[in-house]
């Protein structure tokens, strides 16, 4: 009898460990699946962020265009695609200063006329009548050579000429300039700069030596003009400049 119950014990704990066994098993593989399960979880998770840095990155190609499309419309610096070129002659820096300011606002090439022989101090001394600029002025047939020259004059549809004024003349060496180069077909836009004097007809001897060139009406200018005085005018001029 007692061994019955021995056997009968023995058997109940093999029942016990076995239904033990099999839950632990069922826990291990459901632990399993939920692991699983973090890890595509995660991997879509990673594939939604790949998504939007694809997005992103489409919207950073549109602003790019979008960029290059502001640049290639500054490549024609707002002119319609007209050439623009400002040549000046300047002893003082004045009309320099000027000419600059025509430059940047037009979205013009700058271009100096610079005489072989520098103008000083005393040569430019109105009060001298035997000064250099006295002398010039008096000489019709005076042209005061210019040291080099533009090579590419064709290349341009609009001339700005600047100059100072000179007895209320533009200085002789302006009339070298035009009659050094062939304007037929070009628009040319005087402006001067002076104390007091108005452009009035200081480049109508200019005007003569430019056959076959349209000219518009010149500015003068003071020292103290502002970028907004010269904006003003050169949008008044209504020669496709629309920068």
């Amino acid at each position: 009898m007692k061994k019955i119950k021995i056997i009968s014990l023995i058997l109940t704990m093999v029942l016990i460990l076995t239904a033990c066994g099999s839950s632990d098993k069922k826990g291990n593989n459901e632990k399993a699946t939920s692991n699983k399960a973090d890890v595509t979880d995660n991997g879509q998770a990673d594939k939604n962020v790949s998504n939007d840095n694809s997005e992103n990155t489409e919207n950073k190609d549109l602003s790019s265009d979008e960029t290059q499309g502001a640049e290639d419309k500054n490549s024609d610096n707002g002119n319609g695609n007209k050439k623009v070129l400002v040549a000046y002659f300047s002893v003082t820096h004045t009309t320099e200063n000027i000419a600059k300011e025509i430059a940047n606002i037009a979205g013009a090439d700058l271009y100096e006329i610079v005489p072989e022989q520098p103008y000083t101090d005393e040569d430019i001394d109105y009060n001298d009548d035997n000064s250099r600029c006295s002398v010039e002025n008096n000489d019709s047939s005076a042209r005061p050579a210019i040291s080099g020259k533009i090579d590419n004059l064709d290349q341009y549809d609009i001339v700005f000429i600047g100059y100072p004024i000179w007895w209320g003349k533009a200085p002789k060496i302006m009339n070298t300039f035009v009659e050094s180069y062939n304007f037929e077909g070009k628009i040319i836009v005087p402006f001067c700069t002076s104390a007091s004097s108005g452009i009035g007809s200081s480049a109508d001897n200019l005007v003569k030596s430019t056959d076959g060139a349209t000219w518009k009406d010149g500015q003068r200018f003071s020292s103290n003009a502002t970028m907004d005085d010269i904006a003003s005018w050169i949008n008044d001029l209504e020669i496709g400049i629309l920068k």
